[in-house]
């Protein structure tokens, strides 16, 4: 049986799976039909599968170019219906793992999508959870749901797991050229699973268990956050003693050793810092083991855009001004530079807290023409130099490389600037605030 799925996958023949077609699921799924498989693409929104059919994409990383040829050329299609799984030789599930408002994690995507796998599990066939979650998830929750069926791990199916490696808008590092780690229940399947990776990314990391591969995803985030909430707090003790933290940074770089470079900000943003740390954290707790670096670093960072409005606050008393009023101009909502995703962004919790001030706020941002606000829409407001004149401040919380830096700051009465973005910008420096 094992021979039969690897001679498949090898020439090729193999038919590939992915569940979840969003900023993980959809560049593997291209990859995948770019490399000459026949890909089907799963997914509930209606919406998104119309647009997948029809060639046009919604993620910033993939062209409509790249995606249309691979669907016009017939390897690659999408569908909301999971009877064609049945079908499929290896199975990737790449769904959101998001957090309950108490910060618990909610598998509930990954339980739902099991439920489509176990309904057309078959012998000779290869599932791997690409989700981010606590260790254990793979052997503890999905094993014993797909063994229902009678048939066993390692036997009869392979099941594995392989963290995403997602960094949306990198110009560098995307789906084909970031190393891949994998992890199976069994060493067959982790034979099997780098394999079917192999095809698509040449660089895969065996390790020894699903429990290791989900904790290695942890590490990698846990590592960023905090590191970010460490120089968050940096800039926080820097404005206390009326030091430049930028200057503090660059000046700690030069060192060749030892020392690697993170920048504040006005908090985490996107879909994996925020939230991966917490998966973590709350696995431990079931075994009665508090996470304390973590928990200080998701308090600190969580609260950088309360900190980035008091220092709003501050800027404007300064000037003789009230929050309360006040035009207040936002450039940038999405969580990082040069793409359209707001998950979790920052700008959204600044936005709120300054309406909640009395602020009247508008926002602009080139990749995010509108977001669900309240009960309607925010919109993007054309960026004019009369939008800026008029403006008591503006605030830069995501620093876009398609701004004209210098030509904001000619144009605006203040600015307070959260990423650094002006730190090539020679005139007008005096109007100019920084983190």
């Amino acid at each position: 049986m094992e021979k039969k799925l690897i001679d498949r996958i090898k020439d090729k023949s193999a038919t590939i799976g992915v569940i979840g077609l969003g900023y993980v699921g959809l560049p593997l799924a291209v990859e995948f039909a770019k490399a000459g498989f026949h890909v089907t693409g799963f997914d509930i929104l209606a919406d998104k599968v119309k647009m997948i059919n029809a060639g046009k994409s919604y993620i910033d990383d993939i062209s409509d170019d790249h995606l249309t040829s691979v669907v016009k050329s017939g390897y690659l299609r999408a569908t909301t219906d999971d009877a064609p799984l049945a079908n499929m030789d290896c199975v990737s599930i790449c769904v959101p793992t998001p957090l309950s408002k108490t910060k618990d994690p909610d598998i509930s995507f990954i339980l739902a999508s099991l439920d489509w796998v176990r309904k057309h599990l078959h012998r000779d066939m290869l599932i791997v959870l690409e989700s981010t979650t606590y260790p254990g998830t793979t052997v503890e929750v999905i094993q014993p749901k797909l063994e229902e069926s009678g048939l066993k791990v390692g036997r009869d199916f392979y099941l594995a797991f392989s963290p995403e490696r997602v960094d949306p808008g990198n110009p560098v590092y995307t789906t084909m050229n970031t190393p891949r780690v994998v992890g199976g229940t069994t060493k067959k399947c982790t034979e099997v699973a780098k394999l079917y990776y192999e095809q698509v990314i040449p660089n895969i990391y065996p390790v020894s268990s699903t429990q290791a591969a989900e904790m290695v995803k942890l590490l990698e985030n846990t590592f960023r956050s905090v590191n970010i909430g460490l120089v968050n707090e940096m800039a926080v003790m820097c404005d206390r003693l009326g030091l430049d933290v930028w200057e503090i940074i660059d000046a700690a770089a030069t060192k060749p050793f030892g020392f690697m470079r993170f920048y504040p900000g006005p908090g985490l943003g996107g879909h994996c810092i925020p939230i991966d740390p917490h998966y973590l954290s709350w696995k431990l707790k079931s075994l009665n083991y508090y996470a304390r670096f973590i928990e200080l670093a998701g308090d600190i960072n969580s609260h950088m855009p309360e900190w980035v409005v008091d220092r709003i606050t501050s800027l404007m008393n300064k000037q003789g001004k009230a929050v309360k009023g006040a035009k207040v101009v936002v450039l940038g909502i999405a969580y990082k530079r040069d793409i359209q995703d707001v998950r979790e962004s920052p700008a959204l919790d600044v936005i709120r807290l300054l309406e909640n001030l009395g602020a009247k706020l508008k926002y602009h941002d080139p990749y995010v023409p509108q977001i669900k606000w309240h009960d309607g829409l925010l919109k993007s407001t054309k960026l004019t130099a009369t939008l800026l004149s008029d403006a008591d401040l503006v605030v830069i919380v995501t620093d876009h490389t398609g701004f004209d830096y210098q030509w904001i700051v000619d144009n605006a009465r203040l600015v307070f600037d959260t990423r650094n973005a002006t730190s090539k910008v020679t005139k007008n420096r005096s109007k100019i605030a920084c983190l």
